[in-house]
C-alpha cells in the first residue's frame, strides 16, 4: 500500500508490535523507523513526552503552540494516562506500556506501537500504527499518517540526539 513504509527494514515489518494485540485484521499497517545516536534510555526519555504534545507539524496538530524542546522529567506512562496532547486538549490513551521498551496506544480509531530497540549504531525508534479501515480509506490514511510520523520520529531523534551530546 502506498505510504505504509518509512525508513524501516523489511524484518522491522515482520516483527511483533504489542499494537497487533488490539487490531485483528486491520485493514491499515503502517511502519515507520529512525536510527537515532542515542542510548536506549535518552531515547525513551524523548519519547515519554510525546504525552505532552504531538512533536509533529506543530501549526496543524497543535494550534500552533511548540512541542516543547526542554526535556521533562515525567514519571513513567501507565496504562490509561492521556497519550499526548493536542488541540489544548488530552488525546487518545495508553492501552499498554512496559517502560524503556514501548509504548502503545489508542488515539482517533487506530492503535499505535513505538518501541526502542538497541542497535549497534544507537537505537531504533520503530512505530507501528494498526487500523480498521476500508480498503479505500487506508492508502489515505497511510500517507497522512507518514507525513505527521515522519516529521514526529525525526524531531523526537534530534532531541534526543542533543540530549546525548549534552551528557
Amino acid at each position: 500500500m502506498m505510504g505504509d513504509r518509512w525508513g524501516v527494514t523489511q524484518d522491522e515489518t515482520r516483527r511483533h508490535y504489542p499494537c497487533d494485540d488490539h487490531v485483528r485484521e486491520p485493514g491499515l499497517q503502517a511502519w515507520r523507523g529512525v536510527t537515532v545516536d542515542a542510548d536506549p534510555a535518552t531515547v525513551w526519555a524523548r519519547l515519554r513526552q510525546v504525552r505532552l504534545a504531538p512533536y509533529s507539524y506543530d501549526l496543524v496538530d497543535n494550534l500552533g503552540r511548540r512541542s516543547p524542546s526542554a526535556r521533562v522529567d515525567l514519571p513513567e506512562p501507565r496504562v490509561g494516562d492521556p497519550f499526548t496532547r493536542a488541540f489544548g486538549r488530552d488525546q487518545g490513551r495508553v492501552v499498554e506500556v512496559e517502560p524503556g521498551e514501548h509504548l502503545t496506544a489508542r488515539i482517533m480509531g487506530a492503535h499505535m506501537s513505538y518501541v526502542v530497540v538497541p542497535a549497534a549504531s544507537g537505537t531504533r525508534l520503530l512505530l507501528k500504527v494498526v487500523a480498521r479501515a476500508r480498503p479505500w480509506v487506508a492508502p489515505l490514511v497511510s500517507v497522512g499518517d507518514l507525513v505527521m510520523a515522519r516529521k514526529q520520529l525525526l524531531r523526537l531523534a534530534e532531541l534526543a540526539e542533543a540530549d546525548q551530546r549534552e551528557r
